[in-house]
């Protein structure tokens, strides 16, 4: 072998050693890339997530103002409601009077658009889940108030609204029941 086949040999043997390092740097480029697009794509999902959970827990701060709201509200309703119901009925055509009664039906359609509904316990059966018994009363008793016969547990008189949003509790009713 001559000097030039001896170099030529010698460059082609760099020229793989270097073909084959080049592999391996890309194969270990490759590996880098796969692992910081993952990591990218975790952090990515990670941050969604958060600021899906912030959402959630900023939409629940607001319902409980809301709530909070509505729970101060309801006493004025109670108040626009009791003196409704001990009005005499001359006074209920007069213009003014009406016009205070138009506000109490302004507050039950922002209660109701706001999806709170009012529960219904006169004539039902008594659910701790949703009433509050004040008094037991006797079975005579609730005939002479209701002027029917009426079973044991069921609720004959309501003294106070009681109020559920969106499905759930937000003031129990306080009633009267049958012993």
């Amino acid at each position: 072998m001559d000097k030039k086949e001896q170099e030529k040999k010698e460059k082609d043997e760099k020229e793989d050693i270097s073909a084959e390092d080049l592999q391996k740097q890309l194969e270990e480029c490759q590996k880098l890339k796969d692992e910081y697009l993952a990591g990218w794509q975790r952090a990515r999902a990670d941050f969604l997530n958060y600021k899906k959970e912030e959402l959630e827990r900023m939409e629940g701060l607001i319902q409980y103002a809301n709530i909070e709201l509505i729970l101060k509200i309801l006493p004025i309703l109670d108040n626009f409601e009791l003196a409704e119901k001990t009005m005499k009925d001359n006074l209920k055509r007069d213009e003014s009077v009406k016009g205070l009664l138009q506000i109490k039906n302004q507050l039950q359609d922002l209660l109701k658009n706001h999806g709170i509904d009012e529960i219904k316990s006169i004539g039902e059966k008594f659910d701790p889940n949703l009433h509050e018994a004040v008094e037991e009363v006797e079975p005579s008793t609730a005939k002479a108030m209701t002027g029917k016969e009426i079973e044991s547990g069921v609720v004959v008189e309501e003294l106070q609204k009681g109020y559920k949003i969106d499905g759930q509790l937000l003031r129990p009713a306080k009633v009267r029941i049958t012993k």
